[in-house]
This record gives C-alpha cells, sequence and structure tokens, in this order.
C-alpha cells in the first residue's frame, strides 16, 4: 500500500515501522479480499436464487397457465402466487427487514450466524429481484450487469487507492440516498415515468458516490481499529463491510437497468 509507509501511525498512537506498516497492510489486503469475497457470493446467489424463481414461475404451455403477464409471459401457480399475489409484497419487504435485523444485531451475533444471515438476505434479494426476468429481456440484464460489475470494479478502485479524504461526502450521499427513498415512495402513487427517471438518473450518482466512500472507510476501519482487534471483531466486520458494498452492487444495477434495460 502507498499510504502505509514508515510513517504511518497505529491505533496505539506510536509512529509504526516498516515491519509494523508490512504487517497492518498484509492484513488490510486479506481484509478487503474478504469482503469482497463475501459480496460476490452473496450476488451469486441472488443470481442463482432470481433465475430459480423466474424458471419456476413461467410456462411455455399457456395450457399449464393459470395467469399470463404481459403478451408473451404465461406463470404457473406458483408464478401468480409469486408476482401477482398479495404474497409477493412479503418476500418485496423482507429484505429491508432483515438489513435492519443484521445492522442492529451484528455485534451480539456469532460470525458464523451472522455469515448465514447475509446468505438468506441474499437469497431474499434474489426472489424480490426475478420479477425484472418479465419486464427486461434477458440480453439488457446481463450487459446492464456487467455494466455494472465494471462501473463498480472502477469506483471501488478509486476509493480504495485515492489520497483524497472523502469523509466529508457522507453527509451528503446521505441526504441524497434519503431524497431517493422519499421521492420512489411518493411515485409509488404518482407513478410517473419522468420522475422515475429523474430518481434513477440521482440514484446512480448517489451509489456511485457511496461505493468509494464505502470503501475508504472500510480500509479506514481496519487501518484505524480492526488491525488491533482481529478475531470474531474483524470478522463480523467484514460481513457488514460486504452487505454495504452488496446493497450499493445491487441498487446501481437496478437503477441502471431502469435506465438503460430493454424492456421485453
Amino acid at each position: 500500500m502507498s499510504d502505509l509507509d514508515r510513517n504511518y501511525t497505529s491505533p496505539f498512537g506510536r509512529v509504526a515501522g516498516r515491519a509494523d506498516a508490512a504487517t497492518v497492510d498484509a492484513g488490510l489486503r486479506a481484509y478487503m479480499l474478504r469482503i469482497y469475497n463475501y459480496m460476490s457470493i452473496g450476488l451469486a446467489i441472488t443470481g442463482l436464487a432470481a433465475l430459480g424463481v423466474y424458471m419456476a414461475a413461467v410456462t411455455g404451455d399457456p395450457s399449464a397457465a393459470v395467469a399470463r403477464f404481459g403478451n408473451n409471459v404465461y406463470l404457473t401457480q406458483f408464478g401468480y402466487a409469486m408476482f401477482v399475489s398479495p404474497l409477493k409484497w412479503l418476500f418485496i419487504l423482507a429484505p429491508l427487514a432483515m438489513v435492519f435485523a443484521i445492522s442492529a444485531g451484528i455485534n451480539r451475533l456469532a460470525p458464523s450466524t451472522a455469515q448465514l444471515l447475509f446468505w438468506v438476505f441474499s437469497a431474499l434479494m434474489g426472489i424480490s429481484l426475478s420479477s425484472i426476468f418479465l419486464v427486461y429481456t434477458h440480453t439488457s440484464i446481463v450487459r446492464v450487469f456487467f455494466i455494472t460489475a465494471a462501473t463498480f470494479g472502477a469506483l471501488s478502485l478509486y476509493g480504495y487507492t485515492t489520497k483524497r479524504d472523502m469523509t466529508g461526502f457522507g453527509s451528503f450521499l446521505f441526504m441524497g440516498l434519503i431524497g431517493i427513498v422519499i421521492a420512489s415512495l411518493v411515485n409509488i402513487f404518482l407513478a410517473s415515468s419522468a420522475l422515475q427517471f429523474f430518481v434513477s438518473i440521482i440514484g446512480v450518482f448517489v451509489f456511485a458516490g457511496l461505493t468509494a466512500w464505502d470503501t475508504q472507510r472500510l480500509k479506514n476501519e481496519y487501518i484505524y481499529g480492526y488491525a488491533s482487534a482481529g478475531g470474531d471483531i474483524a470478522e463480523r466486520a467484514a460481513i457488514t463491510g460486504a452487505l454495504s458494498l452488496y446493497l450499493n452492487f445491487i441498487n446501481l444495477f437496478t437503477l441502471l437497468l431502469q435506465l438503460l434495460g430493454q424492456r421485453d
């Protein structure tokens, strides 16, 4: 790490030598790699869950369908329950409830339990997102996913390597996030395509900024805290860090899909 040199100051207030800086640097790399691994596994679970639900929800045989979505998609009984019946709201809201549950209870959970809850959350998010396969062409979903992955990677790399202190951007980005949530809730009742377009544009910039900001925050938290903590504390921090980056990726993906996705 370029910024972990012989002038690195440890969390205990002394100036660390080259050996200490090298140790922290190695620990930081392992810590961030663990975060990205957790995030990647979570995204894989989300994708598989979304695809699995979609495949079980549709049928190519009109005579076996119980409902039709749009002009060309026929739903099975399972698909009707997931996408049409009131049950759909359970799976739409369940991921939000789990985010609050994990965030509120992370310090009381064993790392293995926190990790399991993250996997369950990822699966629920996949179920919630499975409807995108009904709305957008599969080709455009794949295309936007790779656009999101490239964008996220570049922004996260910037946040990891930049020497610019991004701490001050946190409050601004949080206010932008609150504004997006409020506007999205209002648009549920207005159903305005213009407002949705505006929210998507602003949302892309907000979550792009949060990706870089969160990456730098996670890096600094390790250097000035978790490097000396280790054990369960660092492991739980890695899981919550993965959750933060995962949410940034998912929100960036869905917003870009609304802007760039081709509707089926």
